[in-house]
Protein backbone atom coordinates (compact mmCIF):
# COMPACT_ATOMS: atom_id res chain seq x y z
CA UNK A 1 0.00 0.00 0.00
CA UNK A 2 1.45 3.35 -1.09
CA UNK A 3 1.92 6.02 1.59
CA UNK A 4 -0.62 8.85 1.14
CA UNK A 5 1.08 12.13 2.02
CA UNK A 6 -0.48 15.49 2.83
CA UNK A 7 1.05 16.95 -0.33
CA UNK A 8 -0.67 14.27 -2.45
CA UNK A 9 -4.01 15.05 -0.83
CA UNK A 10 -3.44 18.79 -1.41
CA UNK A 11 -2.55 18.19 -5.07
CA UNK A 12 -5.71 16.14 -5.67
CA UNK A 13 -7.85 18.73 -3.91
CA UNK A 14 -6.31 21.44 -6.09
CA UNK A 15 -7.27 19.46 -9.19
CA UNK A 16 -10.80 18.56 -8.14
CA UNK A 17 -12.14 20.96 -5.48
CA UNK A 18 -13.25 17.84 -3.56
CA UNK A 19 -13.18 17.78 0.29
CA UNK A 20 -9.86 16.83 1.85
CA UNK A 21 -11.18 13.62 3.43
CA UNK A 22 -12.74 12.50 0.13
CA UNK A 23 -9.40 13.14 -1.59
CA UNK A 24 -7.58 11.04 1.00
CA UNK A 25 -10.11 8.21 0.66
CA UNK A 26 -9.82 8.26 -3.12
CA UNK A 27 -6.02 8.19 -3.01
CA UNK A 28 -6.09 5.32 -0.53
CA UNK A 29 -8.49 3.36 -2.73
CA UNK A 30 -6.35 4.11 -5.79
CA UNK A 31 -3.17 3.10 -3.92
CA UNK A 32 -1.66 6.53 -4.56
CA UNK A 33 -2.44 6.66 -8.31
CA UNK A 34 -3.36 10.34 -8.86
CA UNK A 35 -5.20 9.84 -12.19
CA UNK A 36 -7.20 6.90 -10.85
CA UNK A 37 -8.08 8.83 -7.67
CA UNK A 38 -9.32 11.76 -9.75
CA UNK A 39 -11.57 9.43 -11.75
CA UNK A 40 -12.90 7.82 -8.54
CA UNK A 41 -13.87 11.28 -7.27
CA UNK A 42 -15.67 12.06 -10.51
CA UNK A 43 -17.68 8.86 -10.12
CA UNK A 44 -18.51 9.62 -6.49
CA UNK A 45 -19.04 13.37 -6.63
CA UNK A 46 -20.13 13.88 -10.23
CA UNK A 47 -19.05 16.94 -12.21
CA UNK A 48 -17.99 18.82 -9.07
CA UNK A 49 -14.82 16.76 -8.96
CA UNK A 50 -13.84 17.91 -12.44
CA UNK A 51 -14.24 21.65 -11.83
CA UNK A 52 -10.60 22.38 -11.23
CA UNK A 53 -9.13 19.65 -13.42
CA UNK A 54 -7.84 22.30 -15.82
CA UNK A 55 -5.71 24.03 -13.19
CA UNK A 56 -2.22 23.75 -14.59
CA UNK A 57 0.85 24.04 -12.38
CA UNK A 58 3.75 23.97 -14.87
CA UNK A 59 5.06 27.41 -15.85
CA UNK A 60 6.00 29.12 -19.11
CA UNK A 61 4.37 31.01 -21.96
CA UNK A 62 2.49 30.46 -25.21
CA UNK A 63 3.46 32.67 -28.15
CA UNK A 64 2.09 33.01 -31.69
CA UNK A 65 3.20 34.53 -34.98
CA UNK A 66 1.13 35.08 -38.12
CA UNK A 67 2.24 36.41 -41.51
CA UNK A 68 -0.50 36.04 -44.09
CA UNK A 69 -1.42 32.37 -44.36
CA UNK A 70 1.73 31.23 -42.56
CA UNK A 71 1.92 31.12 -38.80
CA UNK A 72 2.90 29.28 -35.65
CA UNK A 73 1.88 28.56 -32.10
CA UNK A 74 4.50 27.49 -29.55
CA UNK A 75 4.75 26.64 -25.86
CA UNK A 76 8.00 27.37 -24.04
CA UNK A 77 8.30 26.13 -20.46
CA UNK A 78 10.19 27.41 -17.43
CA UNK A 79 10.54 26.16 -13.88
CA UNK A 80 8.88 29.12 -12.16
CA UNK A 81 6.29 31.79 -12.85
CA UNK A 82 8.93 34.40 -12.04
CA UNK A 83 11.03 33.41 -15.06
CA UNK A 84 7.96 33.20 -17.31
CA UNK A 85 7.64 36.98 -16.84
CA UNK A 86 11.32 37.64 -17.65
CA UNK A 87 11.73 39.88 -20.73
CA UNK A 88 14.53 37.75 -22.20
CA UNK A 89 12.49 34.57 -21.78
CA UNK A 90 9.43 36.16 -23.44
CA UNK A 91 11.62 37.47 -26.30
CA UNK A 92 12.98 33.93 -26.79
CA UNK A 93 9.45 32.51 -27.04
CA UNK A 94 8.31 35.15 -29.54
CA UNK A 95 11.42 34.63 -31.67
CA UNK A 96 10.89 30.87 -31.64
CA UNK A 97 7.30 31.32 -32.87
CA UNK A 98 8.51 33.48 -35.76
CA UNK A 99 11.22 30.95 -36.67
CA UNK A 100 8.66 28.15 -36.76
CA UNK A 101 6.38 30.19 -39.04
CA UNK A 102 9.21 31.08 -41.43
CA UNK A 103 11.08 27.77 -41.55
CA UNK A 104 8.63 24.99 -40.61
CA UNK A 105 11.18 22.90 -38.65
CA UNK A 106 10.52 19.16 -38.38
CA UNK A 107 10.89 19.00 -34.60
CA UNK A 108 12.30 20.76 -31.53
CA UNK A 109 15.87 19.76 -32.43
CA UNK A 110 15.51 21.27 -35.91
CA UNK A 111 14.01 24.42 -34.39
CA UNK A 112 16.96 24.77 -32.03
CA UNK A 113 19.41 24.52 -34.93
CA UNK A 114 17.97 27.62 -36.67
CA UNK A 115 20.05 30.80 -36.71
CA UNK A 116 19.20 33.28 -33.95
CA UNK A 117 21.07 35.65 -31.64
CA UNK A 118 19.89 37.34 -28.45
CA UNK A 119 21.44 38.74 -25.26
CA UNK A 120 24.94 38.18 -26.71
CA UNK A 121 24.19 34.46 -27.20
CA UNK A 122 24.06 32.53 -30.47
CA UNK A 123 24.50 31.71 -33.31
CA UNK A 124 21.53 29.31 -33.00
CA UNK A 125 18.26 29.33 -31.05
CA UNK A 126 19.54 26.40 -28.97
CA UNK A 127 22.68 28.36 -28.10
CA UNK A 128 20.51 31.25 -26.92
CA UNK A 129 18.38 28.88 -24.82
CA UNK A 130 21.47 27.41 -23.16
CA UNK A 131 22.95 30.86 -22.64
CA UNK A 132 19.79 32.15 -20.94
CA UNK A 133 19.71 29.07 -18.71
CA UNK A 134 23.18 29.97 -17.48
CA UNK A 135 22.34 33.66 -17.16
CA UNK A 136 18.97 33.26 -15.39
CA UNK A 137 19.86 30.10 -13.49
CA UNK A 138 16.74 28.14 -14.40
CA UNK A 139 15.97 25.45 -16.94
CA UNK A 140 13.73 26.28 -19.90
CA UNK A 141 12.60 24.24 -22.88
CA UNK A 142 10.67 24.35 -26.15
CA UNK A 143 7.89 21.91 -25.40
CA UNK A 144 5.70 21.87 -28.53
CA UNK A 145 4.79 23.92 -31.58
CA UNK A 146 2.41 23.89 -34.55
CA UNK A 147 3.19 25.27 -37.99
CA UNK A 148 0.42 26.64 -40.22
CA UNK A 149 1.06 27.06 -43.92
CA UNK A 150 -1.98 26.14 -46.00
CA UNK A 151 -4.34 28.25 -48.06
CA UNK A 152 -6.63 29.13 -45.16
CA UNK A 153 -6.57 32.46 -43.36
CA UNK A 154 -5.28 32.51 -39.78
CA UNK A 155 -6.54 34.28 -36.66
CA UNK A 156 -4.97 34.09 -33.22
CA UNK A 157 -5.89 34.94 -29.65
CA UNK A 158 -3.60 34.99 -26.61
CA UNK A 159 -5.11 35.12 -23.14
CA UNK A 160 -2.17 36.71 -21.34
CA UNK A 161 0.76 34.41 -21.99
CA UNK A 162 -0.74 31.17 -20.64
CA UNK A 163 -3.40 30.30 -23.24
CA UNK A 164 -2.98 30.57 -27.00
CA UNK A 165 -5.26 29.75 -29.95
CA UNK A 166 -4.82 29.78 -33.71
CA UNK A 167 -7.88 29.33 -35.92
CA UNK A 168 -7.76 28.31 -39.60
CA UNK A 169 -10.69 29.86 -41.47
CA UNK A 170 -12.24 31.33 -44.58
CA UNK A 171 -14.49 34.38 -44.35
CA UNK A 172 -14.76 37.21 -41.83
CA UNK A 173 -11.67 37.89 -39.71
CA UNK A 174 -13.62 39.44 -36.83
CA UNK A 175 -15.81 36.33 -36.54
CA UNK A 176 -12.71 34.12 -36.61
CA UNK A 177 -11.03 36.12 -33.85
CA UNK A 178 -14.21 35.89 -31.79
CA UNK A 179 -14.09 32.11 -32.22
CA UNK A 180 -10.43 32.06 -31.16
CA UNK A 181 -11.37 33.93 -27.98
CA UNK A 182 -14.29 31.53 -27.43
CA UNK A 183 -11.96 28.53 -27.75
CA UNK A 184 -9.59 30.00 -25.17
CA UNK A 185 -12.50 30.36 -22.75
CA UNK A 186 -14.43 27.13 -23.39
CA UNK A 187 -11.59 24.79 -24.44
CA UNK A 188 -13.35 22.50 -26.93
CA UNK A 189 -11.48 19.37 -27.99
CA UNK A 190 -12.82 19.11 -31.56
CA UNK A 191 -14.80 21.00 -34.20
CA UNK A 192 -17.73 18.56 -34.17
CA UNK A 193 -19.03 15.73 -32.01
CA UNK A 194 -17.94 13.24 -34.67
CA UNK A 195 -14.33 14.37 -34.30
CA UNK A 196 -14.06 13.96 -30.51
CA UNK A 197 -11.34 11.33 -29.86
CA UNK A 198 -12.75 7.85 -29.15
CA UNK A 199 -10.67 7.45 -25.99
CA UNK A 200 -12.29 10.55 -24.46
CA UNK A 201 -15.76 9.24 -25.30
CA UNK A 202 -15.02 5.84 -23.77
CA UNK A 203 -13.61 7.44 -20.64
CA UNK A 204 -16.75 9.54 -20.25
CA UNK A 205 -18.96 6.49 -20.84
CA UNK A 206 -16.94 4.54 -18.25
CA UNK A 207 -17.34 7.30 -15.66
CA UNK A 208 -21.10 7.54 -16.35
CA UNK A 209 -21.48 3.77 -16.05
CA UNK A 210 -19.56 3.65 -12.78
CA UNK A 211 -21.67 6.50 -11.40
CA UNK A 212 -24.87 4.69 -12.41
CA UNK A 213 -23.65 1.49 -10.74
CA UNK A 214 -22.88 3.38 -7.54
CA UNK A 215 -26.34 5.03 -7.58
CA UNK A 216 -27.95 1.60 -8.04
CA UNK A 217 -26.01 0.09 -5.14
CA UNK A 218 -26.93 3.03 -2.92
CA UNK A 219 -30.64 2.74 -3.83
CA UNK A 220 -30.61 -0.98 -3.09
CA UNK A 221 -28.91 -0.43 0.27
CA UNK A 222 -31.50 2.20 1.22
CA UNK A 223 -34.44 0.11 0.00
CA UNK A 224 -35.38 2.61 -2.68
CA UNK A 225 -36.71 1.79 -6.19
CA UNK A 226 -33.97 0.75 -8.63
CA UNK A 227 -34.08 1.91 -12.24
CA UNK A 228 -34.22 -0.75 -14.95
CA UNK A 229 -31.14 -1.60 -16.98
CA UNK A 230 -32.77 -0.03 -20.03
CA UNK A 231 -33.32 3.31 -18.26
CA UNK A 232 -29.79 3.23 -16.86
CA UNK A 233 -28.39 2.58 -20.34
CA UNK A 234 -30.34 5.56 -21.70
CA UNK A 235 -29.05 7.73 -18.83
CA UNK A 236 -25.47 6.75 -19.61
CA UNK A 237 -25.86 7.42 -23.31
CA UNK A 238 -27.61 10.72 -22.58
CA UNK A 239 -24.67 11.75 -20.44
CA UNK A 240 -22.25 10.87 -23.24
CA UNK A 241 -24.24 12.87 -25.79
CA UNK A 242 -24.31 15.86 -23.44
CA UNK A 243 -20.54 15.56 -23.04
CA UNK A 244 -20.04 15.51 -26.83
CA UNK A 245 -22.02 18.74 -27.22
CA UNK A 246 -20.08 20.39 -24.41
CA UNK A 247 -16.66 19.65 -25.90
CA UNK A 248 -17.32 20.17 -29.63
CA UNK A 249 -16.80 23.73 -30.83
CA UNK A 250 -19.72 24.03 -33.25
CA UNK A 251 -22.23 22.77 -30.65
CA UNK A 252 -21.09 25.09 -27.85
CA UNK A 253 -23.10 28.20 -26.95
CA UNK A 254 -21.18 31.20 -28.25
CA UNK A 255 -19.59 33.13 -25.36
CA UNK A 256 -20.65 36.53 -26.72
CA UNK A 257 -24.27 35.44 -27.32
CA UNK A 258 -25.46 32.28 -25.61
CA UNK A 259 -28.69 32.38 -27.61
CA UNK A 260 -26.82 30.89 -30.57
CA UNK A 261 -24.23 28.17 -31.07
CA UNK A 262 -20.80 28.85 -32.52
CA UNK A 263 -21.92 27.11 -35.71
CA UNK A 264 -24.94 29.43 -36.00
CA UNK A 265 -22.80 32.51 -35.38
CA UNK A 266 -20.33 31.46 -38.08
CA UNK A 267 -23.09 30.77 -40.58
CA UNK A 268 -24.58 34.21 -39.97
CA UNK A 269 -21.12 35.75 -40.50
CA UNK A 270 -20.49 33.77 -43.68
CA UNK A 271 -17.40 32.23 -42.14
CA UNK A 272 -16.06 28.67 -42.15
CA UNK A 273 -13.67 27.45 -39.45
CA UNK A 274 -11.58 24.57 -40.80
CA UNK A 275 -9.51 23.82 -37.72
CA UNK A 276 -8.01 25.18 -34.52
CA UNK A 277 -5.08 24.61 -32.20
CA UNK A 278 -5.28 25.38 -28.48
CA UNK A 279 -2.28 25.42 -26.15
CA UNK A 280 -2.56 25.86 -22.38
CA UNK A 281 0.74 26.29 -20.54
CA UNK A 282 1.73 23.13 -18.71
CA UNK A 283 -1.26 21.12 -19.95
CA UNK A 284 -0.64 17.47 -19.16
CA UNK A 285 2.53 18.14 -17.17
CA UNK A 286 2.66 16.95 -13.58
CA UNK A 287 4.68 19.46 -11.61
CA UNK A 288 6.63 18.25 -8.59
CA UNK A 289 4.85 19.26 -5.38
CA UNK A 290 7.36 20.03 -2.65
CA UNK A 291 6.62 19.07 0.95
CA UNK A 292 8.05 22.22 2.50
CA UNK A 293 7.67 21.06 6.11
CA UNK A 294 9.47 17.81 5.38
CA UNK A 295 12.22 19.66 3.54
CA UNK A 296 12.80 22.00 6.50
CA UNK A 297 12.80 19.07 8.93
CA UNK A 298 15.37 17.27 6.79
CA UNK A 299 17.61 20.34 6.70
CA UNK A 300 17.38 20.73 10.50
CA UNK A 301 18.22 17.05 11.00
CA UNK A 302 21.19 17.36 8.63
CA UNK A 303 22.45 20.43 10.49
CA UNK A 304 22.22 18.63 13.84
CA UNK A 305 24.06 15.61 12.47
CA UNK A 306 26.86 17.82 11.15
CA UNK A 307 27.22 19.73 14.44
Amino acid sequence: MAAITASMVAELRGKTDAPMMECKKALTEADGDMAKAEELLRVKLGTKAGKAASRITAEGVVASYIDGTSGALIEVNSETDFVSKNDSFIALAKAAAELVAKHNPADVAALGALAYEQDSFGPTLEDVRKGLIGKIGENMSFRRFKYFGGSSKLASYLHGTRIGVVVEFDGDETAAKDVAMHIAAMKPVALTSAEVPAELIEKERSVAAAKAAEDKAKAEAEGKPVQSDEIVAKRIEGGVQKFLKEVSLFNQAFVKNDKQTVEQMLKAAGTQVKGFTLYVVGEGIEKKVDDFAAEVAAQVAAAKAAA
